[in-house]
This record gives structure tokens, sequence and C-alpha cells, in this order.
């Protein structure tokens, strides 16, 4: 269906994203594109849909070169549509009149008939109940089901999505991926660029991993997540796996920790147990290791001291690397200092949240420098009995 040979975008600037792409893609297939930022995903699509002109190489879409002199790219679009990251609904618009647009202007289709559509649509994507609203009165997340819809309503052969999902809050991502989901079960060829990883190897047929101006590598999902060949596409799965954060030099931002933390577990689909153990047991041990600058500078009682207040924290690091099959992320932290074991020391509390969300964690120290480390799993033994959160027997 569509055939891409050595395809080469080069810019004014001289910034060269695309040096070499070949690839077909068939009828029915989904394609996830991943790679690094910077390493001409979007730009492959743009080309596609022809919003960008191509350096060199050749774009055959049904057996016809759509890079050739006098090629109706009017068609094209309509046969190939495209969804953005920002949603370009018409604002002065309802939300049925923008999916309507298309079909009448440009399919030449009835009023009714695309009003029909329209409003089937909205059902398929779960705002049969919005179609008189304005862009403005619905959710990032809605907005973007309507867009996707409004794409669907012009019949196209394939659709391209350019990160569908980045523009949107974490809470927003996971209803624009069931309509996308919903579609690759209709059979719709789509390519997607998406950082969303599990989305990639749940929904796709092939993944391309995009690096150095290419198609690095190609394969199926289980391929590419699990058995990648090269070593650049290696790297790049177990990064997207890990979550690290640094203190500021400032001080420690807690609320910038907690959001990257739970950003990642929402794009990663960690189990929400697990999450909540994550959560808990990084709070305490960034509040342990950095108490003093939580507490102000004198205590209420100057009689009781905080055991940290007078210690010297620097360069504190955590990484957290989620292992899907286990069901558990390892967690480390790292920082420098005078030695201190927030396992033991400091508030109770805190000592014990932490021992009973993450009981398997181990402090060492050495040379000023500090690390706690260990395994944080959505079920916990203890005895014989694996025990979830709430201590139910599995």
């Amino acid at each position: 269906m569509l055939k891409i040979d050595h395809l080469k975008k080069v810019f004014p600037g001289g910034e060269n994203p695309l040096k070499d792409v070949c690839c077909e893609i068939n009828e029915g297939e989904v394609i996830s594109i991943i790679g690094p930022s910077g390493t001409g995903k979007s730009t492959l699509l743009n080309m596609i849909n022809r919003l960008e002109e191509p350096t060199g190489g050749t774009i055959w879409f049904e057996g016809e070169d759509t890079c050739a002199k006098g090629y109706d790219l009017d068609l094209l679009r309509r046969r190939i549509g495209m969804v953005f990251q920002s949603f370009n609904l018409f604002a002065h618009l309802t939300i049925v009149e923008n999916i309507m647009l298309g079909p009448v202007e440009l399919l030449g289709k009835s009023r009714q008939e695309a009003y029909d559509t329209a409003l089937n649509l909205l059902d398929s994507v779960g705002l049969g109940d919005r179609a008189l609203s304005y862009p403005s009165e619905l959710s990032g997340g809605q907005q973007q089901r309507a867009a996707i819809a409004r794409t669907v309503a012009m019949q196209p052969k394939v659709i391209l999505f350019d990160e569908p999902t980045s523009a949107l809050d974490p809470t927003m991502v996971g209803e624009v991926l069931n309509v996308i989901r919903g579609l690759a079960g209709q059979g719709m060829t789509m390519l997607i660029v998406t950082h969303e990883m599990r989305f990639a190897r749940d929904v796709s047929t092939r993944v391309f991993y995009m690096d150095e101006g290419v198609i690095y590598e190609e394969g199926t999902p289980e391929q590419i997540f699990d058995h990648p060949a090269r070593e650049k596409t290696r790297q790049f799965v177990r990064n997207i796996k890990v979550f690290s954060w640094k203190a500021d030099e400032d001080g420690y931002d807690y609320m910038n920790m907690m959001t990257g933390l739970e950003t990642f577990a929402y794009r990663q689909l960690i189990p929400p147990v697990l999450t909540r153990r994550l959560r808990s047991a990084c709070e305490e041990l960034a509040r342990q290791i950095c108490g003093s600058r939580l507490q102000a500078d004198t205590a209420a009682d100057p009689a009781v001291q905080d055991p940290r207040r007078e210690r010297s924290v620097s360069g504190l690091e955590m990484i957290v690397e989620y292992m899907e099959r286990e069901a558990a992320a390892d967690i480390r932290f790292i920082w420098n200092g005078e030695a201190f074991d927030p396992l033991t020391e400091g508030d109770d509390l805190s000592i014990k949240i932490i021992h009973h969300m993450a009981p398997d964690l181990q402090y060492t120290s050495a040379d000023n420098r500090n690390c706690v480390e260990g395994t944080i799993r959505a079920a916990v033994k203890t005895g014989e009995q694996e025990t979830g959160e709430k201590g139910q027997r599995k």
C-alpha cells in the first residue's frame, strides 16, 4: 500500500533528520514509530502526507509516486488522514460541525448524511452527548477524540498519528489510546509516532525504531521490546522503563519528584498497587534523606532535635526501573553526605512506612557516598504467604 524508497530531508539550515529511509507498509498494518527526540519521526509523517517536501527519494502510495510533478495532493490528503499533537478543531464550530465540514466540502456528501455519520462517529469515541458542544467546552482528551473522529469521517485508507497524546494531561491519555485501539481492531492502516511504549507493544503489528536518520531497526513488538538486535535499540528500550530524578541545587522539589514519578507510572501502566507502594516509599525516603530541607530552621521545642537537621546532603538522585514481567520496580537513592541510614534513623513513622511498602531495601555507605536500593513489589512476602497492599492473602 505504501512504499518509501531512500527518503531524505535536509532543511535550509543544514539539519538532516532523514538520511535514507526505506520501508513498506501493507494494508491493515499498525506501525508504531519510536526513538529519541529529533530523529525525524514527525518529519517522516509530514513527508508521507506531503506537508514537507522531500529532499530526495520517493513515496509510493497504491502504486503512484506521490512526489511526481502534478500529483494531486488534495486527493492524497483525503486518502491519508493525519492526527496531530494539537487538536486543530475550529473554535467557532460545534464538534459535530467540525466533523461534518470535510465530508460536505470535500467528499460532496449531503449535510444530513454527514450529520448522521458524525453522530455515529462521536458515539464510537464516547462523545455522543457532546455533539453540540464547542471545542473550548471539552477537555484535551475529548478534543483529541473529536479530532480522530473528524479524520475517520473522511474515510481515509491510512491514518498518520503524530504523538497524539503528547499534549494531554496523563489522566487523559488512556481515553485517546483506547480510541486508536478500536481503529486497529477494525483493520485501519496506521502509522503512529508515540512515546507510549506499552501501547506500542499492545497495538502494533510492527515497530520502527528510528535513529541516525534511518529506520535503525524494525520488527514485531516482541522483537523490538524484548529481543532488540542492535545496541542503540537495546539502550533505548531499557531507558524508557527507567525514571530518574535529581534534586535541584537549591533544594528538594517534592512536587516535581512526585509528579514525574506518577507520570512515569501512568505511561508505563504500572499496576495501581505497585504505584502506591512506589509513591509512598519514595516520598518517605526523600523526606528522610532531605529532612533538613523540609523542616523549619528551629524546632517548636528546642529540646527536640531532628537528627537530620545538621547533616549536609548534596547530589541526591533517585532512579526507578520498572520490571513489567516481575510486577516490580528496582529503586535506588544516591546522595553525598555523612552516613545516615533512613531505614533505621530519623522519623519513626517514616521508617515504618518504608519497611511496610518496601521491606527489601538496603542501605550502604562508603567514602561520603550513601545509597538505598532494592526492589519494591506489587505483592510482598510475609513468611510463606504473599500479601497485597492491604495484607489480603493471595
